[in-house]
């Protein structure tokens, strides 16, 4: 008798499981059916769902342990014919058939008609629905931003302010062609190249031992972030309260990159160790929780930049990256509307401005998701992850009590000088909300679909900042943001590898991008902040312009096209 596991499903039984509200997809051939897991998911259920239908090889590789996939074993109903065409899944608008006994796969499924492909399930794309020569032009029937183009707001102006939707459906359009004249085709003949050159580049960078962590080099960093912590205490002690204020901020910076590394179990790769040693640093040290950081940060390394998903660029009202925003997008992370209020119409004007600025307070914002995540019980509630959040909580009032009461109330004698305290300490940790943002925030957030390459996506929606070695311990190693720690293309290729090892696996990204002609997109630290400030600037730009269609709009009283 065949075991379950060896049996091989059809694509139309598999479209018929998904009908059936199954969360499925391929695993290296292999169909995993993980309803039962959902919920005892350390990283939350929101990957889980991204990946539904689709054929999810690259990014489980990239993102588990091999323990955690051989333990998937267990989950696995069937094989289906490689290679697999991926659907896309129920959380990003597709529609899927109940299954029929006896019916073939050659009748197109729901999900596969042009007119249904990629549709979202709410009204939240920018796209009109009455655009058929958009949507049934395969290549472009997605709503898209492309970041990497900026739109010329002299364009904008042209345009009558009865087409307001077809504006935004132009930048749309101009952005997605942008991305599919620079990056390689999407046909599965290419993809399925790029695919075999990233397998082959992973077995290089095992070979070359970059998953190996060196604990020398973590011994001193411990040193040096000792060093920053006893510093500030000595400060303290004698009363330069701005000084200890600013060497604490540099020890809760610095500390966040091996909390980083803790994260994505990229120092002992064992589940319980590194995420007990990453809540220790974050929560115990910090104030922020590590499983929440857990639960938004894989959701971003499945679905970057997509600004329907991707909880890293879902910043409203104070920052846009894409023109899509302006019609009040539904978070599928965040299971509301975004809305696109006086306030956003007010701060996306001069976000360019404000950037800095606002990134000097981000910490506080943290503080708030960390405690939303804990108090609303957001992470798993059963299994190997269960204790974690009473854990966090421990943590959470542990740091309270040593920085709130025994540091601000019994140290520092005035509320001026605690204010002072609390600003400059969060302040000086700016550079590194600066350091994650500045990996995506001008990159493309364009959705290419379900046949994009997991590789291609990585390196086309983030930047790699080039420094001087010397100036590695700043950044974290998240300026590889491939192939970085925290950020880079570098790190979104191989989350896992340790930071210490992410410049050598540069060379190795770089030869596959020429080999595969995916772009490397490289920048200084001038640049990539330039780069940045400019797309926000552009996308304000747009911002105001469109204001100035609907106050005309609304001033002629020609409602007809809105």
């Amino acid at each position: 008798m065949t075991r379950l596991a060896d049996r091989v499903l059809s694509r139309r039984q598999v479209e018929g499981l998904i009908a059936e509200g199954k969360a499925v997809f391929i695993f290296d051939g292999n169909v995993v059916r993980a309803d039962a897991w959902l919920k005892f998911h350390p990283g939350g259920d929101k990957p889980i769902l991204h990946m539904v239908g689709r054929d999810a090889t690259d990014e489980m590789n990239a993102l588990h342990s091999v323990e955690a996939l051989a333990r998937m074993r267990s989950f696995m109903i069937g094989k289906v014919q490689q290679p697999w065409e991926s659907f896309t899944p129920p959380l990003h608008g597709g529609r899927f058939r109940p299954y029929i006994e006896g019916e073939e796969d050659g009748e197109l499924s729901e999900s596969e008609c042009p007119q249904s492909e990629g549709a979202r399930s709410s009204s939240s794309s920018s796209v009109s629905s009455e655009d058929n020569s958009f949507l049934l032009d395969p290549s472009l029937r997605r709503r898209h931003q492309g970041s990497a183009v900026a739109s010329s707001s002299s364009s904008m102006t042209s345009v009558s302010v009865h087409d307001e939707t077809s504006m935004e459906e132009e930048l749309t359009r101009k952005g997605m062609e942008y991305d599919l004249a620079a990056y390689p085709a999407l046909d599965a003949e290419t993809q399925g190249k790029i695919v075999d050159l990233y397998r082959e580049l992973d077995k290089q960078v095992r070979a070359a031992g970059l998953y190996n962590c060196n604990y020398v080099r973590y011994a001193r960093e411990v040193m040096r972030y000792l060093t920053y912590l006893s510093i500030s205490l000595v400060l303290l002690r004698y009363g330069w309260y701005k000084m200890s204020a600013f060497f604490l901020g540099v020890f809760w910076h610095q500390i966040t990159f091996t909390a980083h590394d803790a994260g994505h179990m990229g120092i002992t790769h064992n589940f319980h160790i590194d995420t007990c040693v990453g809540i220790f640093i974050a929560d115990f040290c910090g104030g922020l929780s590590l499983g929440w950081w857990k639960r938004s940060h894989n959701v971003h390394h499945i679905v970057t930049n997509d600004p329907e998903h991707d909880p890293d660029i879902e910043h409203l009202p104070f920052f846009a990256v894409s023109h899509l925003f302006f019609g009040s997008l539904y978070s599928t992370y965040y299971d509301r509307v975004m809305q696109f209020d006086a306030a956003a119409r007010v701060l996306v004007r001069f976000q360019n401005y404000l950037y800095y600025p606002i990134l000097c307070f981000g910490r506080f914002n943290l503080y708030r998701l960390s405690w939303e995540y804990l108090i609303l019980g957001l992470g798993p509630r059963k299994g190997i992850a269960a204790y974690q959040r009473w854990l966090e909580i421990a943590g959470m009032a542990v740091f309270w009590y040593w920085f709130g009461y025994q540091l601000l109330y019994k140290s520092i004698p005035t509320n001026w000088d605690r204010f002072l305290f609390v600003m400059i300490s969060h302040a000086v940790t700016m550079p590194l909300h600066v350091q994650i943002t500045l990996s995506h925030f001008a990159m493309s957030t364009s959705d290419l679909g379900v046949k994009e390459s997991f590789a291609q996506r990585m390196l086309r929606t983030t930047m790699d900042v080039d420094c001087p070695r010397w100036l590695d311990f700043v950044h974290g190693g998240l300026q590889f943001q491939v192939c970085s720690h925290l950020t880079g293309p570098i790190h979104h290729l191989f989350p896992r590898i340790p930071r210490h090892n992410l410049r050598t696996a540069q060379k190795l990204v770089m030869e596959f991008c020429k080999k595969s002609g995916v772009p490397y997109a490289l920048y200084g630290f001038y640049d990539g902040n330039r780069k940045v400030i400019g797309h926000l600037g552009e996308v304000g730009r747009q911002a105001k312009i469109l204001a100035e269609c609907q106050a005309a709009i609304i001033n002629k009283g020609d409602y007809g096209h809105m």
